[in-house]
């Protein structure tokens, strides 16, 4: 599949297959007033009950979490033993859970009968992709959940009519259903979204210091691991409830911008503060410094530090851990240039001292590689980025004289290629194919410097001829005292 355009899989039809794949349905749930709803609604789903489990997460809840009479056959309640909220229940769930997909579903989300099947297919036809299901908010009304057990449709229960749409149907409808989305992992923002159990724990569930915004962060995760997002129109559901950001706007939004703003790098519009730096860096710059002297490298530091995209960290790579603290010779240290460069940035939080790259730079969205003896240009970085972006390009090639090369690479590009490529296949066939490999000289990534502008001497002011009788007398005489003897 190329960028996120999902076409070239056809899910099978709903009803008209036979699922192989474990399902766990993970609810987190504090208090869980419309549990017995939610179960209800999970007890009637058309996914064969042998393949599916439901994990409901007892979030710190008083009294504690009893389960209800109508709920799935294979429900069972764990309970957080370590830390609060969404993300730490969330986590918790998955860690107990036995199912080869996971299915997160909010504790207030009354799902349809054909939900969990809808999203489970694309599973079926590839092992890298994040399914999203669709949500409408609506005022909770007085039901049974034998009502809700027994209804097949969602609209039999609420009034569909009057519900108010996710702001994130706009959006899939707008992009071709995220296949033309540049930043398709916006819209996967929970409550209901399902992926491999494999991916959830690969890119390390969500991030529990994210008390706002935790799902948004962690789908940002998910793109930079190579994932695809699928949005399945028939996998809808009622939220029994109206969103934070309709109760309190104005705080809803402010409490989420910090945390997404050091996490999610891509979100230029939330890094307009100068001088700052932050958790995530936008492009890690990797300079290999084996067998380098000290002064090679520090100009090209200086210069990766420099220049007019300040949203970066450098990422020094080389031997360090052959560096002992043993007695030795000063001066005469066989690795005395290591030392002293390792001296030099041991303490800078912008450079960092490794002995191998990482495959990829996740979370961070971008890496440049280059020669350690070509520093970069100040405007190098800024439009390097700025030519991926255009067309989302996986890699930019920049041929430098020498014949060397340097290169942009893009970080979901290389997650896609990790999970795709064969052991011994080129990661690069494999970007090709996915998001494109793009080659251009150096010369608008490394602009010649301007000639200096001409320096023009004035031309010498003439003396003014005298006017007057008595102003001819006078200059006579200045020039009868001025002239040699």
């Amino acid at each position: 599949m190329r960028q996120n355009d999902y076409s070239a899989l056809t899910p099978p039809r709903l009803g008209a297959w036979s699922p192989s794949l474990s399902v766990s349905v993970v609810v987190p749930a504090h208090g869980g007033p419309h549990l017995d709803l939610v179960l209800a609604a999970l007890a009637g789903q058309s996914y064969p009950e042998h393949l599916m489990e439901v994990v409901v997460v007892d979030d710190g809840s008083e009294p504690p979490i009893r389960l209800p009479e109508i709920r799935p056959v294979n429900t069972r309640i764990v309970r957080v033993t370590d830390g609060w909220g969404i993300s730490d229940a969330v986590n918790t769930g998955v860690k107990a859970a036995d199912g080869e997909i996971i299915q997160r579903l909010d504790a207030d989300m009354v799902a349809c009968r054909e939900h969990i099947e809808a999203m489970a297919r694309w599973h079926h036809v590839s092992d890298y992709v994040v399914s999203i299901g669709m949500k409408r908010f609506v005022e909770a009304p007085p039901l049974t959940p034998k009502q809700v057990r027994r209804a097949t449709d969602l609209g039999e229960l609420f009034d569909l009519s009057s519900a108010l749409p996710s702001s994130t149907e706009a959006t899939i409808e707008k992009t071709d259903g995220l296949r033309k989305s540049r930043n398709p992992y916006h819209v996967c923002t929970g409550p209901t979204f399902a992926l491999p159990r494999e991916v959830f724990h690969a890119v390390g569930g969500l991030d529990p210091h994210v008390l706002r915004g935790e799902d948004t962060e962690f789908a940002y995760r998910l793109a930079m691991h190579g994932v695809v997002f699928v949005p399945e129109m028939e996998a809808r559901a009622v939220h029994l409830g109206l969103p934070a950001q309709h109760r309190d706007r104005e705080r809803a939004v402010r409490v989420v911008e910090p945390f997404l703003a050091h996490r999610i790098p891509l979100r230029r519009d939330l890094r307009k503060d100068k001088g700052r730096r932050w958790l995530v860096p936008y492009v890690e710059i990797v300079l290999d410094v084996t067998d380098t002297c000290e002064a090679t490298v520090r100009q090209a530091v200086s210069a990766a530090l420099d220049g007019k995209l300040q949203d970066v960290v450098v990422t020094l790579v080389g031997p360090w851990s052959r560096l002992h603290d043993n007695r030795r010779s000063v001066l005469g240290d066989a690795c005395f240039e290591l030392r002293v460069m390792r001296e030099l940035y041991a303490h800078d939080d912008r450079v960092r001292l490794i002995d191998e790259a990482a495959p990829t730079p996740s979370p961070t969205p971008f890496r440049y590689i280059g020669p350690v003896d070509v520093p970069l240009h100040r405007a190098t970085l800024e439009r390097m980025v700025e030519s991926v972006q255009k067309d989302l390009v996986g890699v930019l090639v920049v041929d430098l004289p020498d014949g060397r090369t340097a290169r942009l690479e893009r970080t979901s590009a290389l997650g896609r290629a990790r999970l795709l490529a064969a052991a011994g296949t080129d990661p690069d066939e494999v970007i090709e194919a996915t998001h494109g490999i793009r080659r251009e000289g150096p010369d608008r990534y490394w602009p010649a410097p301007a000639p200096p502008a001409p320096v023009s001497i004035p031309a010498p002011v003439p003396t003014p001829p005298a006017d007057t009788p008595e102003e001819r007398t006078l200059l006579r005489r200045l020039r009868s005292a001025l002239r040699p003897n």
